[in-house]
């Protein structure tokens, strides 16, 4: 932000660190109530939730409720992600029902405009409809002029010309999506057509190049194990099933077997694991990364955290996954420098245009997508909608 020009003062009053919605809230063992509630509120004036598409019904419900009066709720995310795994998408009825100021102007000029055409026989009655307008505009609805619409990403590279096929994707327009990747003029982005198994062709090496690497890191040396970490970073395989042949467990199998080599543990020297469920005992969160590394005393498990660099014996994580391959439900709210996209062979339930979107925008400076037309055509007719009423609610 410094570097953005935001004035100094300001960012010395930021807050460095976050926390996910549960610690925020104060979970209970064993108990589907938060410590923080409409009885007891937050102890905060703003409040910031990013990647707000990802949070579900009810926990969104339990949050609002725990947001003392006075105090300001600012949701950040992108309506066209994959809605939460869990009930309700609530960040897009959110939307639908909040406008901006200028989505009000347009709305009156329109209206007024109708008015005027329909009416200019009867003064009276385009008379009555313009006030009914201009009161409407006077008293708006709760959520009027409370969207701000967001058009500079700081996400991809400025060299990465992913704009316009996001754009396409997120359109559900097939036609200028398969052109744009045909075509090959976007910048950082590969369109491996019909390479449906990118494990058995010519791509694999390419895949695998950034983790082999790993398996060549010192143990011993601090130093290396942080710059490794941050290299974990670097590539993703992305795919939209989780089982099956072209699902992340298979893929991540196959994965750990081509980098394993001769070795037979099962932690092996480069391997990436991802821990899958929230531990404050360990200090460990869904979705936090992991490097095992052997040393002198055995196997052991690297993550980065707040606290700095901190080791755990392979036993005694929490639940955890290998980290190579990943649905895209599961690396939602991840960027990487580059993304392998891979679509099933054919049509599947799980697909849709905010699926296909979701992925895309994880790559921070390249993407390779591989799939056949077919597929991505089938992909981009859906939409991944939820019924809820949340929206007409809002705005009634």
């Amino acid at each position: 932000m410094r570097e953005a020009g935001l004035d100094a003062t300001l960012c010395d009053a930021l807050p460095t660190d976050a926390g996910t919605l549960h610690r925020l809230l104060g979970t209970i063992h064993d108990r589907p109530q938060f410590r923080h509630g409409r009885d007891l509120p937050l102890p905060h004036d703003l409040i910031v939730v990013d990647e707000a598409s990802m949070v579900d019904l009810p926990l969104m419900c339990k949050l609002v409720e725990a947001v003392p009066n006075g105090a300001r709720l600012v949701l950040l995310g992108d309506r066209d992600q994959l809605p939460s795994v869990e009930a309700g998408d609530v960040l897009a009825a959110i939307v639908d029902a909040a406008t901006t100021v200028a989505d009000d102007i347009r709305e009156y000029d329109a209206h007024a405009n109708d008015a005027r055409a329909d009416n200019v026989r009867d003064n009276a009655a385009r008379d009555a409809t313009l006030a009914s307008l201009a009161a409407t505009v006077r008293t708006p609805p709760r959520f009027a002029g409370l969207r701000v619409a967001l058009h500079r990403t700081y996400r991809q590279a400025d060299a990465f010309d992913l704009a316009p096929l996001a754009a396409a994707i997120r359109e559900g327009d097939a036609d200028t999506a398969l052109t744009l990747l045909r075509d090959g003029t976007l910048r950082g982005v590969h369109f491996h057509e019909d390479a449906t198994d990118t494990l058995a062709s010519t791509l694999r090496e390419p895949l695998l190049a950034p983790w082999r690497a790993l398996g060549t890191v010192d143990a011993e040396s601090p130093d290396a194990i942080e710059a490794a970490l941050i290299q974990a970073q670097q590539a993703r395989l992305l795919t939209a099933l989780r089982h099956g042949p072209q699902g992340a467990l298979a893929l991540n199998a196959r994965i750990e077997e081509a980098l394993a080599g001769a070795q037979r543990d099962p932690y092996f020297h480069g391997r990436l694991i991802a821990i899958t469920e929230n531990s404050y005992r360990h200090g460990l969160f869904n979705g936090d990364l992991g490097l095992c590394l052997r040393g002198e005393d055995g196997s052991v498990v690297w993550f980065r955290t707040a606290a700095g660099l901190r080791p755990f014996h392979p036993a005694a994580l929490p639940a955890h996954a290998g980290a190579f391959a990943m649905t895209v439900h599961k690396a939602q709210g991840s960027e990487f420098d580059t993304v392998w996209l891979q679509l099933p062979k054919q049509p599947a339930r799980t697909l849709s245009r905010e699926l296909v979107y979701t992925a895309i925008t994880r790559a921070r400076d390249t993407l390779h997508v591989c799939a056949s037309e077919s597929v991505l055509r089938a992909a981009l007719s859906v939409r991944a909608q939820r019924v809820s009423g949340l929206a007409r609610r809002l705005r009634a």
